[in-house]
């Protein structure tokens, strides 16, 4: 009698044990889902952003912390630019220098103008008195013919006349000399105007990289993690902080061959996260592998086909991530839902707590 009592209650105990961890299965396992609708689980993801600097250099101050929250333009970092501060005033050293060198050079093309309007007026005095002694020259040499004019006279009169000849040479000589002298000069007008285009392009570079060494959030974020820390040098290109990207969050997950043929760009999906599946999360669908992720060596029977499975992504809405940022966290696992029939109404448990 005490042995059948021991075995019926040891019975009845195995009978609500089983019967609890029925009901725990139903409860804990996911809905089974009607047709038009596939599911997978994922993870959820964001886009990194590394916040780096442009030019190399020493970290002067890291103005926020990990798991800060920023806004794009916000100021995350700020680099030493005492370097760059003393090139830029070097250049800007270079600059008044070269503006003076171009009113030298500008004063230098007055100066050899008036120098050419000068041997210009001797130009016309020499041929002036080129042309005086051409004709006292042609008299005396006609007197002369007729024998009414000495011989002296006569070689004075062709002296002078050769000495006139060669005054204008000369004259003219000095004026080319003066137009050379106004192209040479203006030249350096030229060169000083560059040389001040390239101080002034040099002030702007500089400054560029002094700009850059703040560096600010490209958009809206979460500081992930710290790469370097202020008083380091990092090279060109260093990287100095992580940022995940709060407006591109999206899960990726893997369908089988026929499920993933049905999905389409844009194709409504929801997620439920392992650590608040009380809410349904909305999202749509928008990338589909074009080839599969995981294939058999060999793919010949209908069964091995469907072995093949294709990576999915469905992004959360920037709107809805905004109104709920504070709680945004990836590397959560969850379950993606997707409406493979627009037409298939969505399960009960799929519809209530829809976040929006």
């Amino acid at each position: 009698m005490e042995t059948s009592r021991r075995w019926l209650i040891r019975g009845v105990v195995l009978l609500a044990l089983a019967g609890g961890g029925y009901f725990a299965w139903q409860w804990l396992s996911p809905p089974s889902l009607p047709a038009g609708f596939a599911s997978s689980n994922g993870r959820i993801e964001a886009t990194e952003i590394d916040i780096a600097a442009k030019t190399a250099g020493r970290i002067k101050e890291i103005l926020v912390f990990e798991g800060d929250f920023v806004t794009a333009g916000q100021v995350l970092v700020r680099m030493d630019t005492s370097v760059l501060e003393a090139q830029r005033r070097e250049a800007e050293a270079q600059l008044k220098r070269a503006t003076i060198a171009i009113d030298t050079a500008r004063a230098q093309v007055i100066q050899r103008k008036a120098e050419k309007e000068a041997a210009a007026a001797v130009i016309a005095q020499r041929e002036a008195e080129l042309d005086a002694a051409s004709k006292r020259f042609k008299r005396s040499e006609d007197l002369a013919s007729r024998g009414t004019a000495a011989l002296e006279t006569l070689d004075n009169d062709r002296a002078r006349f050769e000495g006139a000849k060669a005054a204008v040479a000369a004259a003219n000589a000095q004026a080319a000399a003066a137009d050379s002298a106004i192209s040479a000069a203006e030249s350096q007008v030229v060169n000083a105007m560059a040389a001040v285009d390239a101080a002034k392009a040099t002030i702007e570079r500089i400054q560029a990289d002094i700009d850059d060494s703040i560096l600010l959030a490209p958009r809206d974020g979460r500081v992930q993690y710290r790469v370097a820390q202020p008083g380091e040098v990092v090279g060109a290109g260093g990287k100095v902080l992580n940022l995940v990207d709060l407006s591109d969050v999206y899960m990726t997950f893997f369908l089988p061959t026929e499920a993933a043929g049905k999905v389409a760009i844009g194709s409504e999906v929801r997620l439920v996260l392992d650590a608040a599946p009380q809410y349904v999360i909305p999202a749509r669908a928008t990338f589909v592998a074009d080839v599969a992720q995981f294939t058999p060596k060999t793919v010949e029977t209908e069964e091995e086909r469907q072995k093949l499975m294709f990576r999915i992504k469905a992004k959360i809405s920037p709107d809805l991530l905004r109104k709920y940022i504070q709680h945004v966290k990836t590397g959560l696992p969850g379950m993606a839902y997707v409406q493979l029939d627009p037409k298939a109404p969505w399960p009960a448990k799929l519809q209530g707590n829809l976040l929006q």
